[in-house]
């Protein structure tokens, strides 16, 4: 889970980034990663990101679009990327279940 808020200002840049970054990932088709971000009305950002590697290892890094949005996170944020693990604690037809 990596979560940031972004400048205002920038917002909307940063979501046609994370928008490209699905574009491209969606027409790569890799089966070993599930990705969602969300926004939240303050503008920060929320990013999930599953993979079925051993070693935790994603494709998404990469993707050319992964790397555009990479270039420039930090000045497009007011709050920094804060990556932490997460577990699943409940979950209701929101994600495929095993």
């Amino acid at each position: 889970l990596i979560r940031y808020k972004t400048k205002p200002e920038l917002a909307e840049k940063n979501a046609a980034l994370v928008a490209a970054v699905f574009a491209e990932l969606k027409a790569a088709g890799p089966d070993d990663v599930r990705y969602m971000t969300l926004r939240l009305e303050d503008d920060t950002f929320i990013h999930m990101v599953e993979t079925a590697a051993d070693d935790g290892s994603s494709p998404i890094p990469k993707l050319a679009a992964f790397q555009a949005f990479q270039d420039g996170i930090r000045d497009r944020c007011a709050e920094p990327p804060l990556v932490r693990s997460a577990v699943i604690v409940g979950n209701y037809r929101m994600l495929d279940e095993p």
